[in-house]
């Protein structure tokens, strides 16, 4: 007799059905539209092959292009498959090593026989994935003993498959994936039931790369094949597109073009700000500055160099020293003229954060009550050992500033800190121009210190904190991230959207009950007892360098007026101008605009092309009629016409104007 099992679909309706059933073979019997849109199934929440055998009672959900998140995941993995049997079937002798599914598309690392690959052989691998996909092969799951693959990739000459198999445990079955009859990985799935499901039109391949095994620089060198792939060729266009609209924007181009900083190898990971680029720097702290004492914030300075024994106490050097720069103190020998250096009680370490230093001052002092809570700021500047592959233009960097605050608060006065935070949060990014953000709850990772008690509260106070404030809403992106934590603590993080629609992850708010133990930091209660505070880690900007090569990217270089680092020039048309000119600039500058003269002898279309380049939002063009009537032709950056003022208007305009957005508000 057959046995039959239970399975419950997302209406809430059961089917009996006999064991070995396949999700597949369920689509069919619903209907044949559902059966050719069904791509994958959700067995009990997990993703899942829609040609695998149902063995037991199970809740099942049919997965189509219309869940996008998955059916991406599903195709990208495919596509990866693809392109490495695609590279051997064009180059014998090629080892196949990884091949993982990105945010945006995929890659696969090789070790070609011959010559690493190149850009130059893009176009054929392409076309021989296309015949692939079109072929419509089956792909088809299969369990192997661990022995058994090791053999057969040795037999093949995979090694690297061969040395990853080995590592996995004694007596493991591993499933492997079938490509027809004639080509297979190693992949624990799932896939789509065939490499037609693949639209051939919906991927491309973008760049080749090195890379080493196992990501380690002492292994084999391999060649990286990266591909975007997508549903359908419309969305594969979109994001071609937006692929070009982010190379127009990137920050180290227009950084280059507006004459803002640069980077060379005296100082690799450090930024190098030209005076114009500082003006940002300095725009932007300025406005930070504000908003924290409009806060309650207290401002403090600490040291770039501890003890290591400090960073050692707080749990930093056991969890995150091969990210820091440490250097010997040395100790003068009695007798003789060299250092003596006997381990780490004799290192010191460059603070990679300012949270260790923030205690240490909130000790200063016997605290009450009362005094809670304490909220301390600090521009800091820190300094971490990020690998060279790693660094990128302003948005990776090894010596970065924060806008960094610690607050030290009760229990009690919790959820009302959070909700304080995120409200000047909120204020911050929509007067630097981000209207939509998303909140993530990152939870506890492996690799932690503190008890799982600690972390119960310390999660379950952020999850509180938010759902108080109203933003644990689909408006606000809420979602919680298994693992994603600091190692001392949960947190809440802040992704911005930008203007072509990317995310980026910048403020942060930490609910820290760890540090305080550790470093011993009290306050004495209502009771007459001692307590531990609450340390909330919080920034909101993060970093000075991160972001602002986000506000470059997100505005095209063209920022607001008070950000923008010249904010007019004032150019003649006639050298006879000149004497006006500098007047007009003279009247700006008194007004407190960052304003230039341009009175070389160029024809102004040069002029107003250069100056459109380097971005200035203003360019007060004038001549002599201008001078006999007082007045200024103003141009606007990226529009055409232009518009005559007299010299009082355009002062009293661009004054006002030129006002950032929380001292607007004042006047």
């Amino acid at each position: 007799m057959t046995e039959m099992i239970t399975i419950t679909l997302p209406d809430g309706s059961a089917r009996e059905v006999a064991m070995g059933t396949t999700p597949a073979q369920i689509a069919a019997d619903i209907g044949p539209g559902l059966a050719k849109a069904a791509l994958a199934a959700k067995i009990d929440g997990e993703l899942r092959d829609i040609m695998r055998p149902l063995t037991e009672d199970t809740e099942l959900a049919l997965v189509t292009s219309r869940d996008e998140e998955d059916a991406l995941e599903l195709a990208r993995h495919d596509y990866a498959h693809i392109l490495a049997e695609a590279v051997q079937n064009l180059f014998p002798g090629t080892q196949i090593t990884f091949g993982p599914s990105t945010d945006d598309g995929f890659y696969y690392d090789f070790a070609p026989a011959g010559d690493p690959f190149t850009d130059e052989d893009l176009p054929k691998i392409e076309e021989e994935m296309q015949r692939i996909i079109a072929a419509d092969k089956p792909l088809r799951r299969e369990v192997w003993q661990r022995d058994d693959l090791i053999a057969r990739w040795q037999k093949d000459g995979e090694t690297f498959k061969a040395e990853w198999a080995a590592e996995l445990p004694e007596g493991d079955e591993i499933t492997v994936y079938w490509s027809g009859n004639d080509w297979m990985d190693m992949c624990r799935g799932p896939h789509l039931a065939s490499t037609g499901k693949l639209d051939p039109k919906a991927f491309k391949l973008m760049r080749v790369s090195g890379a080493y095994w196992r990501g380690d620089q002492r292994n084999p060198q391999l060649s990286r094949i990266y591909g975007t792939g997508w549903l359908n060729k419309k969305q594969l266009g979109a994001h071609l597109v937006r692929l070009e609209e982010a190379a127009k924007r990137d920050h180290r181009k227009l950084g280059q073009e507006m004459d803002l900083y640069h980077i060379q190898s005296e100082a690799q990971g450090s930024i190098f700000w030209h005076p114009k680029g500082y003006v940002i720097w300095q725009a932007l702290e300025q406005y930070m500055r504000r908003r924290q004492i409009e806060a309650d914030y207290e401002e403090v300075k600490t040291p770039q160099l501890m003890d290591v024994r400090q960073w050692e106490q707080s749990g930093h050097w056991g969890k995150y020293s091969e990210n820091m720069f440490a250097v010997p103190d040395e100790v003068p020998d009695a007798e003789s003229d060299g250092p003596v250096v006997t381990g780490t009680s004799d290192m010191m370490a460059i603070k990679p954060m300012n949270c260790p230093a923030h205690v240490l001052v909130f000790r200063q002092g016997i605290k009450s009550y009362r005094d809670l809570p304490i909220r301390m700021a600090e521009f800091g500047c820190c300094h971490r050992n990020e690998p060279h592959g790693a660094l990128h233009g302003l948005m990776r960097v090894r010596q970065f500033t924060q806008d960094d605050a610690h607050i030290f608060c009760t229990r009690e006065q919790l959820i009302e800190e959070v909700g304080l935070f995120c409200d000047m949060l909120d204020r911050c990014y929509r007067d630097l121009g981000f209207e939509n953000y998303a909140i993530k709850l990152a939870l506890r990772p492996d690799k932690r210190i503190g008890s799982d008690e600690m972390w119960d509260w310390s999660e379950q106070s952020l999850r509180d904190a938010v759902v108080a404030t109203g933003r644990d809403t689909e408006e606000y992106g809420w979602e919680e991230l298994p693992g994603e934590g600091a190692f001392y603590a949960p947190k809440l993080e802040f992704h911005l959207t930008d203007a072509i629609g990317r995310t980026w992850q910048v403020g942060t708010i930490q609910t820290d009950t760890v540090l305080p133990e550790r470093l011993d930091a009290t306050y004495v209660g209502e009771d007459g007892e001692r307590h531990q505070p609450i340390m909330l880690h919080r920034a909101i900007l993060g970093s000075f360098e991160r972001f602002i090569g986000i506000l470059i990217e997100h505005y095209a270089g063209k920022l607001p007026l008070w950000l923008a680092p010249t904010q007019a020039v004032v150019a003649t048309i006639v050298t006879d101008a000149n004497p006006y000119a500098e007047q007009v600039v003279e009247r700006l500058k008194a007004a407190g605009i960052r304003v230039e003269a341009d009175l070389r002898n160029e024809k102004i279309n040069y002029k107003v092309r250069e100056h459109s380049v380097g971005k200035v939002p203003n360019i007060l063009v004038v001549g002599m009629r201008e001078a006999e009537e007082g007045k200024v032709a103003l141009r606007r950056l990226g529009q055409k016409d232009q518009e005559f003022l007299t010299l009082d208007e355009v002062v009293a305009m661009l004054k006002n104007e030129a006002l950032p957005p929380d001292l607007k508000s004042v006047a």
